[in-house]
């Protein structure tokens, strides 16, 4: 570029699936200050509305794309200064200094990050775009969150008092685009990838008689659902049989260096995401199970972060509680393992050479035979088994 002191940033892939999208809205203007990990933009993609975050500290010198224009992965769509590097500093400006309420941030208030825009009125991103999808002025809105700033129950308090205004316009994605955008990646998928698909049935009356009593003296908000269980289970999986937890890149296998398990979300108005969790192996259940909520809560609202989208290093889908007994599942390039989880159904079950009646469910594996095979398949099977029958690595999980 030429100039060392400044660099683009330029839009990222939000998974392996994803060639283009478009910037919907600016998180930040031109003069402000951002650091690494801070959300500068909203991009639009196939399947959902992403929040994208910086990962170089710098002051914003312009934006490279018009808002709503499609553009490819990889396309410049800022220039940054780096900090220190600036000849004159920003904060003598003279227009800072004669309009400070004008200024417009993202501010600090009591540790809760807030986003301060004209006329000096504080709010949470949520609170701030859940008011404008109400045609709500956040101006005439009470906030009740840190330093006055509007969080998102002032919002839906607000908009308890008037009806919902009518959409103008149907959605930038339908149902039926993000659906064959899906269909189109996996299609390619299982024409690439060389699929061989397992199965094994998992006792889990243990695993139900565990949640009920750790659930008991709980809140509804606060209770552990099985989902939680079973991605602790892959992870643990992932994290002892490694040739599972990577990627197939450019005709060979590279492990991955971490354990990031992608939950597979379906959306209220239709489609998939398949945000992650960081380092699942190393997290309790109940850590887990806040890392869940937020990843739903997210994606059902627009608020994912890419940096939930991109990393991941196998994947869940968790059809169990929509009623199906078993999924085959589709590898989600470039990963080589996607495991699935079905419904628990009474079945006939021997212990101890009697028959009995017992809670069991059926885990899948499709996995990549370029990475592995079935011997290797299985092994990976019998750790999730062992670990959601016998519990033992779920409790130390929740003692550490």
């Amino acid at each position: 570029m030429g100039d060392t002191a400044t660099f683009e940033y330029r839009l990222p892939s939000l998974g392996a699936d994803m060639d283009e999208g478009r910037v919907i809205e600016w998180r930040v203007a031109a003069g402000d200050t951002v650091h690494r990990g801070d959300l500068i933009a909203v991009v639009e993609t196939e399947k959902s509305d992403i929040d994208i975050e910086i990962w170089h500290d710098g002051i914003v010198e312009e934006f490279l794309v018009d808002v709503g224009e499609l553009i490819d992965v990889g396309t410049p769509i800022a220039r940054l200064r780096r900090l220190g590097d600036d000849p004159v500093p920003r904060a003598q400006d003279s227009r800072d200094q004669e309009q400070p309420s004008e200024s417009r941030g993202r501010v600090d208030v009591e540790g809760f990050t807030v986003v301060q825009g004209q006329g000096r009125v504080l709010a949470s991103p949520l609170a701030r775009r859940m008011a404008a999808e109400r045609g709500l002025e956040l101006a005439s809105i009470s906030g009740s969150g840190p330093g006055g700033a509007v969080v998102e129950a002032d919002v839906l308090r607000a908009g308890a008092a008037q009806p919902s205004p009518p959409a103008t316009q149907p959605p930038a994605r339908s149902a039926a685009t993000m659906r064959s955008a899906i269909a189109e990646r996996m299609s390619r998928a299982n024409r690439e990838i060389p699929h061989y698909h397992l199965a094994r049935d998992i006792d889990v009356g243990a695993l139900k008689m565990w949640l009920d009593q750790r659930n008991a003296a709980r809140s509804i908000s606060e209770r552990l659902l099985p989902a939680a269980c079973y991605v602790r289970a892959v992870a643990v999986a992932a994290a002892r049989h490694h040739d599972l937890n990577g990627f197939w890149i450019d005709d060979h296998f590279e492990p991955a260096s971490a354990v990031n398990v992608a939950m597979i979300i379906s959306l209220r108005r239709g489609g998939l995401v398949a945000p992650h969790i960081e380092r699942a192996d190393q997290r309790s259940v109940d850590e887990i199970m806040v890392a869940l909520n937020e990843l739903v809560t997210a994606a059902r609202t627009g608020t994912l972060r890419g940096s939930w989208l991109t990393g991941s290093t196998i994947t869940v889908t968790n059809l169990g509680d929509t009623g199906a007994d078993l999924v085959h599942g589709v590898i989600s390039p470039p990963q080589v393992a996607l495991v699935g989880f079905g419904r628990a159904l009474p079945r006939p079950w021997v212990v101890n050479e009697l028959v009995t009646v017992r809670p069991v469910m059926t885990a899948t594996l499709a996995a990549d035979h370029r990475a592995t095979d079935g011997a290797i398949g299985s092994r990976f099977l019998a750790t999730i088994a062992d670990e959601l029958e016998h519990l033992t690595l779920l409790e130390q999980s929740e003692r550490t």
